[in-house]
């Protein structure tokens, strides 16, 4: 299969995958979880707390006004995700990882935008509490997709391309500078 057949069906699953997971369990938590108490579960490490957010990720711009906020959590964030998506179909050198990462941040992102257009709202449920102070704010599955693809990309961002060289390597000095630095000053 040719590699741009290969990103169609890594991207298309992705977005299938994320967004119909993402959107179900977000309509089971609009119908059971809306209007409750968390339900707890595991020694209440874990919780089902139902929640809108308004705003973006941790509800940042939540008090943006009526015309800054669809302008940046709908609309910008829609032209970047075209912008990824052009990405993932453009670049030569992604590999199947990668492109998984991508799409996944892409499906997420584009069922959080789902949400604000049908909602107006981002709908939330899920919440993890090790301790008092270490806890996450409250999630969805779109979220984790969108964290599971940046995690997925974390290796290659550190990783070094063959040929390429490290800034140490390309700002020292060639054996030819130390040559002609070492010999004495012509009198």
């Amino acid at each position: 299969m040719s590699t741009t057949k290969n990103r169609i069906v890594i991207v298309v699953a992705a977005i299938l995958v994320t967004v119909g997971l993402d959107q179900w369990t977000k309509a089971l938590a609009i119908e059971h979880l809306e209007g409750q108490p968390p339900s707890y579960y595991f020694n209440e490490m874990f919780s089902l707390t139902f929640a809108k957010n308004t705003g973006a990720f941790l509800s940042l711009g939540e008090d943006l006004g009526p015309v800054w906020k669809p302008i940046l959590l709908n609309a910008l964030p829609a032209l970047l995700l075209i912008g990824l998506l052009y990405f993932i179909f453009k670049e030569k050198y992604l590999n199947r990882w990668q492109t998984l990462a991508l799409a996944l941040i892409v499906a997420g992102g584009l069922s959080n935008i789902i949400d604000r257009l049908l909602y107006g709202h981002v709908v939330d449920m899920l919440h993890i509490q090790l301790t008092d102070s270490l806890q996450t704010g409250i999630f969805n599955i779109a979220d984790m997709a969108i964290m599971a693809g940046m995690f997925i990309m974390l290796p290659f961002v550190f990783r070094k391309e063959p040929g390429e060289e490290d800034d140490d390597e390309a700002h020292a000095p060639t054996e030819e500078a130390i040559t002609e630095a070492e010999s004495p000053l012509p009198e």
